[in-house]
């Protein structure tokens, strides 16, 4: 695999030297800068390209594999009629990427928010922090924070007597640090958001059920992944997370079911996966080695973390990358597998870009403000045990 980190850009603590001494020869990047839904201009891209590479004479080289993300506009994702103008400067912005040799752009297709946590600094039992995600103090945001109309109906009488308990007794500042943490994960913005707006947000989906949004979906990879094919750049869509129903919108990339749906809503090799082991993981009923067997050809860029699923919950946290619910062993050596396929079918893409996905807050980086899940050392120490891991197993096979 290509050793690869995220760089959230110029004001990431974590600097590109970090990542280069790392051992990564890849940088996942975005322009978060832009609005979504506007053109990724050639001279945006060439800038950040440039400060990626600008130390490549000096120092090991790192290049810009892999964009995460370029973010799907709302308009997409509800079906509207203005989905047409983004769709047509999403087909840009990939022209433009294809241009400055992208070979591969991760999306998502969750509404509203993209992903879900109800802690960002759970302690683990040797002191380090990590992300955690547990259902009755997602249900307290929903029923007593926002208030969402009818949210009772989607929660378990337990869970919701549970949920009010707990919630009388919360501080003002524990629910407002619960509101934060849940509204964290609207993308593409750094606003803050309030509760209205959000409830807004959610309200525009009230008539989207699960069909219309895999229909909107296909009619959004039906149209650009031809492009894409055509200009020689991978679309690799991240599965949701966690992949569940929550504030009551639909999930439509959380199973093999829906990737096999999703792989035959256009038949083109660039309508791919990004395989993250984490968000799939948190299903029990997800085979992860059997999904890399079978979609193996479809998957662009690999996300290597696991979860803990925690007994007799929905709750779950962020676990070390080799002692999670995830069979890492199994994981890697499938996709060592499907590497070796590719090369000997002559693949010029025979080397999968990886990243280690959200390590623990330890060390030196709990005395420092750092990206949810994208602390230096936490991704150093994972990174570290799945390039042994790698090893291994490759010179098993």
């Amino acid at each position: 695999m290509i050793h690869t980190m995220r760089w959230f850009g110029p004001n990431d603590p974590v600097s590109l030297m970090d990542i280069r001494q790392a051992g990564c020869s890849g940088i996942v990047s975005a322009l978060h800068q832009i609005p979504v839904g506007d053109i990724w201009s050639s001279q945006a891209i060439g800038e950040r390209k440039r400060l990626i590479e600008e130390k490549n004479g000096q120092y090991s080289p790192l290049k810009w594999l892999v964009v995460e993300s370029l973010p799907v506009h709302e308009d997409i994702k509800k079906g509207l009629p203005s989905r047409e103008l983004y769709i047509d400067n999403y087909k840009k912005s990939l022209k433009n990427l294809a241009a400055s040799g992208i070979k591969a752009v991760c999306y998502n297709f969750m509404p509203v928010l993209d992903w879900s946590r109800t802690s960002l600094d759970y302690e683990m039992p040797e002191g380090s922090k990590t992300l955690r995600f547990v259902w009755v103090d997602f249900a307290i945001f929903d029923l007593f924070i926002l208030k969402r109309p009818n949210a009772e109906e989607d929660y378990e009488p337990e869970t919701r007597i549970a949920a009010e308990s707990k919630y009388q007794s919360m501080s003002s500042y524990q629910l407002s640090v619960l509101t934060n943490t849940v509204l964290l994960g609207l993308p593409g913005s750094e606003e803050a958001f309030d509760l209205n707006i959000f409830q807004s947000l959610l309200d525009q989906y009230a008539e989207i059920d699960d069909a219309q949004l895999r229909q909107n979906l296909y009619h959004f990879i039906s149209q650009v992944a031809p492009v894409a094919q055509e200009a020689g750049i991978n679309l690799c869509i991240h599965p949701d997370d966690p992949p569940r129903s929550l504030l009551g919108l639909p999930r439509v990339v959380s199973t093999e079911s829906d990737f096999s749906k999703l792989m035959k809503a256009s038949n083109v090799r660039a309508n791919g996966i990004t395989f993250c082991t984490g968000s799939l993981g948190v299903r029990e009923d997800n085979n992860l080695p059997g999904m890399i067997e079978k979609f193996g050809d479809r998957i662009h860029f690999v996300h290597l973390r696991t979860t803990k699923r925690e007994e007799g919950t929905r709750n779950f946290h962020e676990a070390p990358h080799l002692n999670g619910d995830v069979d890492m062993y199994e994981v890697v050596k499938a996709i060592l597998k499907e590497e070796k396929r590719r090369k000997k079918a002559g693949y010029s893409d025979d080397s999968l870009p990886m990243r280690p996905d959200h390590g623990f807050q330890m060390l030196d980086d709990l005395q420092k403000k750092t990206y949810p899940g994208y602390s230096a050392i936490g991704r150093l120490k994972a990174l570290a045990e799945l390039r042994g891991l790698e090893l291994g197993i490759s010179r098993s096979l």
